[in-house]
C-alpha cells in the first residue's frame, strides 16, 4: 500500500495523508488531469466515481457522483483555486444533492495537493482543512479517512498498468 501516513490534528483542523508512489511525477499528476484515471480510484473500491464536469483550471468545477453498492449515489463538487501544473492542486471539496447543487447543512473542506519527487518516484502530500473542529469530526465519523485510505490504495495498480 502507497499510503505512508494519515495525520489528524484537530487542534489544526487538518487531515494530512501522504502516499509514495513509483512513479514519475507527471504521471502521478495525470491521475488528478485525466477525468477518466480520475475515476477509477477517487472513490473506494465500493463506492467508484463517474465524473460528470471536469474542469481543472482556477475557477472550474470538478462534479462527479460516487455508487455504492446498493445502486445508491452521492454527489460531490469541487471548485478549483489554483492549479500549478504537474505539482499542485487546491479545491474546495462539497457534497451535493440530487441535483447536483452544493448542499448547505454539510461542511466543505479546502484541499491542497502537491506532488514532489522522493526516492526516485513521487510523494503525494493531501492536506484537508476544515472550517471546524464539529465538521472535521463530523466527516471522520462519515469514515472519510478510511475512504480515503482506501482510494488512494488503489493507484498502484493504476500507475503499474
Amino acid at each position: 500500500m502507497s499510503v505512508t501516513s494519515v495525520d489528524k490534528d484537530l487542534d489544526n483542523l487538518t487531515l494530512t495523508l501522504i502516499a509514495d508512489f513509483a512513479a514519475p511525477v507527471e504521471r502521478v499528476w495525470r491521475l488528478w488531469a485525466d477525468p477518466r484515471q480520475l475515476e477509477r480510484w477517487w472513490g473506494p473500491p465500493a463506492y467508484p466515481a463517474t465524473v460528470e464536469e471536469h474542469d481543472l483550471t482556477p475557477g472550474g468545477e470538478v462534479t462527479y457522483f460516487m455508487t455504492g453498492p446498493e445502486g445508491d449515489r452521492h454527489r460531490g463538487w469541487w471548485r478549483i483555486t489554483s492549479v500549478t501544473e504537474p505539482t499542485a492542486l487546491e479545491f474546495t471539496d462539497g457534497f451535493a444533492d440530487d441535483d447536483g447543487k452544493p448542499k448547505d447543512d454539510m461542511p466543505t473542506m479546502s484541499v491542497t495537493v502537491r506532488l514532489s519527487e522522493h526516492g526516485g518516484g513521487t510523494r503525494m502530500e493531501m492536506r484537508s482543512l476544515f472550517d471546524s473542529r464539529e465538521q472535521m469530526e463530523q466527516l471522520i465519523t462519515m469514515g472519510m479517512e478510511e475512504g480515503l485510505k482506501e482510494a488512494v490504495g488503489q493507484i498502484d495498480a493504476l500507475l503499474a498498468a
